[in-house]
C-alpha cells in the first residue's frame, strides 16, 4: 500500500514514517523543504505546502494518507490557517481519488466549551470529513515523549518550579498516551478495515490530573514539586507565567494552557478491541520521553507496550 504522511517533520510524523517502512508500507513524505528533512531510506519526498493548492499534487498518487498538520506555532491567526490548510487538502486529496484519510485530532466534549486549540482540531476533523474519502479519526490528549510541546512544558515548569503557585486547571483530569502507542494505533487502523469512516479516542491506561502529571513528571527529574492552586490565575496570565519560566514560546503555551480547563478523557473504548496494544504506563513514557531508562538501569519498565517501531 502506498501512503502519504502530511507532517512528516514534525513530532509524530517522523515516527509514523518510520514505523510505516518498518510495517512494509511505501511511504511519501510531504514537506515544505525538502533540503531541511533527512527522510530514512526508501521514503519518497515531495516538497509542497498545503496552504498553497497545487503545490503538492504530485504527492497524492497514494491509497490513504495521514493529516498531521497543525499551525499552532505560526501566531494566533492558527485557526484560519489550519481551516485553509484542511479545506486545501481535503479538496485535493478528493480530486486525487485517494481512498482514505488518517487524522490525529484532540480529545475533548462537545458539551465543554472547548479551548481555540481543541475548537481547531475539532473543526479541521469536520472539514476533512466532508472529502469524497474514508476518514479516520483518533482523538488523543497529551502525548508523551521527547519533541512533543505539551509534555515539553510540563517537563520545564516541573524541572523549575519545586513550588507553583497554579490556576485551578491543575485540578483537571486528563489521559495522556505514549508516543510509542499514538504510531502504534496510526498504523493500526490502516490493517484495520472497519476502522475506516469512523472517530475513536485514544488514551493511556491511567486518568490523571494535570498535578499529578506535574508532580510525577518531577519526581523522575529527582524534583519534590509542591503545588498550591488559586483561582486567580486566568489562561492569559497563566500564560506569561509558562513564558517566563519555560522555553515554550508564549505563542503555543497560551493555546495549550486554555485548552487545560477541558477535561480530556476517553470516553469511548471501541478502539481496544479493534487493535489490542498493551498500553504503556504514565512513568514508563516520561522514562523515555526524558531519557531516565537509558541513563538509570535500576529503574523498571517490564511493563512493555507493543511497539510500533
Amino acid at each position: 500500500m502506498n501512503v502519504l504522511v502530511t507532517g512528516a517533520t514534525g513530532f509524530v510524523g517522523r515516527r509514523l514514517v518510520s514505523a510505516l517502512l518498518d510495517g512494509g508500507y511505501e511511504v511519501t513524505a510531504l514537506v515544505r523543504d525538502a533540503d531541511r528533512y533527512d527522510e530514512p531510506n526508501g521514503v519518497r519526498v515531495v516538497e509542497g505546502d498545503l496552504l498553497e493548492p497545487g503545490s503538492f499534487d504530485q504527492a497524492l498518487d497514494v491509497d490513504a494518507a495521514y493529516y498531521l498538520v497543525h499551525s499552532m506555532q505560526s501566531g494566533s491567526d492558527f485557526e484560519e490557517r489550519d481551516r485553509l490548510a484542511a479545506r486545501t487538502f481535503a479538496d485535493a486529496a478528493s480530486e486525487a481519488g485517494i481512498e482514505r484519510v488518517i487524522y490525529l485530532g484532540g480529545l475533548g466534549s462537545g458539551r465543554d466549551r472547548l479551548s481555540k486549540h481543541l475548537r481547531s482540531r475539532r473543526e479541521v476533523e469536520q472539514i476533512l470529513g466532508e472529502g469524497d474519502y474514508e476518514l479516520t479519526t483518533l482523538r488523543a490528549a497529551i502525548v508523551v515523549g521527547e519533541g512533543s510541546a505539551s509534555f515539553e512544558m510540563i517537563e520545564q515548569l516541573a524541572k523549575r518550579l519545586p513550588v507553583m503557585v497554579t490556576p485551578q486547571w491543575v485540578q483537571t483530569e486528563c489521559q495522556p498516551i505514549a508516543i510509542d502507542d499514538v504510531v502504534a494505533y496510526l498504523v493500526g487502523v490502516l490493517d484495520v478495515p472497519e476502522t475506516a469512516g469512523e472517530t475513536y479516542e485514544i488514551g493511556g491506561p491511567e486518568v490523571l490530573t494535570y498535578g499529578e502529571l506535574l508532580q510525577r513528571t518531577g519526581a523522575q527529574l529527582g524534583q519534590s514539586t509542591r503545588i498550591v492552586a488559586v483561582p486567580v490565575l486566568t489562561p492569559r496570565l497563566s500564560a506569561y507565567w509558562v513564558d517566563l519560566v519555560t522555553d515554550v514560546p508564549r505563542s503555543v503555551a497560551r493555546p495549550l494552557i486554555e485548552g487545560l480547563k477541558n477535561p480530556v478523557v476517553v470516553e469511548d473504548t471501541r478502539i481496544r478491541d479493534l487493535i489490542p496494544i498493551e498500553l504503556t504506563p504514565f512513568d514508563v513514557a516520561v522514562e523515555r520521553a526524558l531519557g531516565t531508562d537509558r541513563l538509570d538501569p535500576t529503574r523498571s519498565t517490564s511493563a512493555e507496550p507493543t511497539r510500533a517501531d
